[in-house]
């Protein structure tokens, strides 16, 4: 019975360094890949699905991002919507309803999946556990929130080439929302003055 006990914990030590190992090597891997983009730039198309896969919306529009912490998500008529990040505040802008929601920026890398691909990339090993697996030049990796205080249950980051290519979230009920990335460029000049944002004459303005 000793020699069972001393073999089963050997075989579950192996099995633990095996799993860490593991895991460091997709946040080496991820990092590497988000870390080499400073700025990008791109257009996205984005599909949302409940649980049973019926379609609940599609949008598309455009997006630019900075590091740390700057974004500018624009979705396009006829459902614009306009989320401008500083790194230090975030403003909704809905045009229909002449409204601009004012908040701090929430720093938590689950609730803002934008500030994984802008933000400080040295903190996604403490939010979340990480698996990857590669096939030619596609890489996809699975980020599962180590917290359950979250705005999805699991979250995917599907790269091609080195590229940026897709992401998808899952919630808790099931609901998905597809993004697909296109015409991607990356470290390119991006002018500071997208990530700032002036509240138009006559808008409704909530402060959070």
């Amino acid at each position: 019975m000793r020699l069972y006990r001393l073999l089963l914990l050997a075989v579950l030590s192996v099995s633990c360094l095996t799993a860490q190992a593991e895991d460091a090597a997709a946040v080496q891997r991820l990092t590497q890949l988000l870390d080499q983009a400073q700025t990008l730039t791109a257009r996205f198309s984005q599909l949302t699905l409940d649980g049973s896969g019926t379609q609940l919306q599609e949008t598309a529009g455009e997006l630019a991002l900075k590091r740390p912490g700057l974004f500018r998500w624009h979705t396009d008529e006829p459902m614009e919507q306009l989320l401008v990040s500083n790194g230090e505040k975030v403003w909704l802008y809905d045009p229909d309803l002449e409204q601009v929601t004012i908040q701090a920026l929430d720093q938590r890398l689950t609730h803002t999946p934008a500030l994984l691909l802008s933000g400080d990339v040295s903190q996604i090993q403490d939010n979340f556990d990480i698996t990857f697996k590669e096939g030619g030049n596609v890489v996809d990796f699975i980020l599962k929130p180590k917290s359950k205080d979250t705005l999805f249950d699991s979250l995917r980051l599907s790269f091609r080439a080195g590229v940026l290519n897709d992401m998808q979230l899952i919630d808790s009920i099931g609901q998905r929302t597809n993004i697909l990335f296109l015409a991607v460029k990356m470290n390119q000049p991006v002018d500071d003055a997208q990530f700032t944002f002036e509240v138009p004459e006559g808008a409704d303005v909530i402060q959070e």
